[in-house]
């Protein structure tokens, strides 16, 4: 069975750190690039970061770039994403996702398999 369990959310005030998890089962690092996504309310869900299957390499969300940070461990079956300078339009539910693939994409109906999502709120 696969699945996506993220966790690590939560609520801070602006400037501060997180790092959220994504532990993986089902299916091996090999075959699928994972991406982190989030949703704002009454937003569309975006993709924020994504880490190749092929070669770990990485694509950010011009939003997040040199703030945010994704890696994977292979041998542990996770995936990070280390948030740094958060603000307050971070705040979202953040979602990670596995693409049978390696070539970069943000499209949304390109990933198989989707996390049940963690809720980060940034204060003012």
């Amino acid at each position: 069975e696969v699945r996506l369990v993220e966790s690590g959310g939560g609520l801070v005030q602006a400037g501060e750190s997180l790092r959220l998890s994504c532990a993986v089962s089902g299916f091996s690092f090999d075959d699928y690039s994972i991406a982190w996504f989030r949703q704002a309310p009454g937003k569309e869900r975006e993709g924020v970061s994504f880490i190749s299957s092929a070669d770990g390499s990485t694509h950010y969300a011009d939003s997040v770039k040199g703030r945010f940070t994704i890696s994977r461990d292979i041998a542990k079956k996770m995936v990070y994403l280390q948030m740094n300078s958060l603000k307050p339009e971070d705040t979202a539910v953040y979602y990670c996702a596995a693409n049978r693939g390696w070539v970069f994409t943000f499209y949304f109906y390109s990933f198989d398999y989707w996390g049940q999502g963690t809720q980060v709120t940034v204060s003012s």
